[in-house]
């Protein structure tokens, strides 16, 4: 019997750093973590789809990248460095947001890796141009499973999410409606519920139980980074280092695990979905 509770539980960032790829997969095979989404332009891609092939129970989708790194269209220029510069280039038509993660979805498939999801760095989807243009990769592409990344009411860890976390989160549910009516006219699924918006960087062992304990039914997405924090993720811009030890532990904990069966929810991915 399916259980009424189901959650993903997806590691962003695949291909960012060695040593955060070396986390994820660490997470997979030790933990709860059932996917990963995979950033077609990041400096460890082609260490990401090395390791994606001896785990083959990894369900790996797209991380499409609009802010960070480089360009994979010629003449490969940096892309903006931050979303108020992505938004001033999409007002300027300084960047091509179709054609750019076109092309990143097209090198995971030359990779030989055929994603079941997209999500976007840092969200940018939820900038209406860049959700279009989102929901068309996912149809032409046909890869069914966007994130909708909008947290379900998390009563139970609200202490743990920094307060500008939780108002940003408040405040981007006016965008919910038209994000729906997006993706249903490009025929793209979502889980029914996700969260990770306001715990990313801020989460431990007993804020991932209480999560899983406080799990509405349906199909939930849980988003998390976790990594191992060397020099090269030490050196990369990111504000996101030490805690990515800290998420893999909680990932690996077998108290996480202890929740799942006690709560009867039952661990999916996109793939099996």
């Amino acid at each position: 019997m399916t259980s009424l509770k189901r959650l993903v539980v997806n590691a962003d960032d695949f291909g960012f750093t060695p040593d955060v790829n070396e986390g994820i997969v660490e997470a997979h095979i030790r933990g709860i973590l059932s996917s990963a989404t995979l950033m077609a332009n990041g400096s460890a891609f082609s260490d990401a789809v090395r390791l994606a092939a001896g785990v083959p129970s990894l369900d790996v989708g797209c991380h499409l990248v609009l802010v960070g790194g480089q360009s994979l269209l010629p003449p490969y220029r940096p892309l903006p460095s931050s979303v108020p510069e992505l938004l001033a280039a999409i007002v300027a038509r300084q960047i091509r947001l179709y054609e750019e993660m076109a092309a990143q979805v097209g090198r995971i498939l030359e990779a030989g890796i055929a994603p079941t999801h997209l999500d976007t760095h840092k969200h940018t989807h939820l900038a209406p141009p860049v959700l279009d243009a989102v929901a068309r990769i996912a149809e032409d592409f046909e890869i069914p499973w966007v994130r909708r990344p909008f947290d379900f009411p998390m009563t139970a860890v609200r202490g743990a999410a920094p307060w500008l976390k939780r108002a940003t989160s408040e405040g981007l549910q006016f965008l919910r409606a038209r994000f729906q009516r997006v993706l249903s006219r490009h025929h793209c699924r979502t889980t029914d519920y996700f969260a990770g918006f306001q715990l990313t960087g801020h989460f431990r062992t007993a804020e991932l139980v209480r999560l899983i304990q406080s799990l509405p039914e349906g199909v939930t997405e849980f988003m998390c980074h976790p990594g191992r924090c060397r020099d090269p993720l030490r050196s990369a811009s990111t504000r996101l280092k030490e805690s990515r030890e800290a998420e893999l532990e909680a990932l690996i904990a077998p108290e996480t695990r202890a929740a799942l069966q006690e709560c009867g929810v039952e661990l999916v991915n996109y793939r099996v979905l």
